[in-house]
């Protein structure tokens, strides 16, 4: 009886359902890694090039600093892409409110494209100077790209980046 109210208040014991469903999951994983893997690709040589951007951090890009160690020591380059759009708060506020495509969210990783500002969300309560010394700068945002249609993808950052860059206008 005491082992079974741990297991309740621990939760450390799925129900039979929760096991297939995590089990059915897995058989597809590699699959759609490779499908958003190859889309984040994308979106970084997009992003590379954008007038909207100033930076972009993604391991497959040979401007990343360790990209020749992430190709030794990975296979893909994941799904996650930082990048820094010109302006300032404002201009990051005003990227995301346009994103139709990619959500909004705190917590990254899923089937669907995510995306978040650090500064305007998940670290809003950290005051402006302890951000700067964790290098979270207002400008900085963080996509989980997902397994949508890659045109999709970029146009709507195409988009909601235009719509940055004419807000400081």
């Amino acid at each position: 009886l005491k082992f079974r109210f741990i297991q309740n208040g621990i939760g450390a014991v799925p129900s039979p359902f929760d096991c297939f469903l995590a089990h059915r999951g897995l058989k597809t994983l590699h699959v759609r890694m490779e499908a958003a893997a190859r889309n984040a690709m994308a979106i970084a040589l997009f992003l590379e090039h954008h007038e909207g951007v100033t930076k972009v951090v993604y391991p497959g890009l040979k401007s990343h600093p360790q990209h020749e160690l992430a190709k030794r020591q990975q296979h893909g380059f994941g799904a996650m892409i930082t990048f820094y759009c010109v302006g300032c708060r404002e201009q990051s506020a005003v990227l995301l409110k346009k994103l139709a495509v990619f959500a909004l969210a705190e917590s990254l990783g899923a089937v669907e494209s995510l995306a978040e500002c650090p500064s305007l969300m998940t670290h809003a309560s950290v005051p402006d100077d302890q951000r700067s010394l964790l290098g979270i700068d207002d400008t900085l945002i963080r996509l989980s790209v997902g397994i949508e249609a890659c045109r999709d993808l970029v146009d709507d950052l195409d988009q909601a980046l235009k719509s940055a860059l004419e807000s400081m206008k």
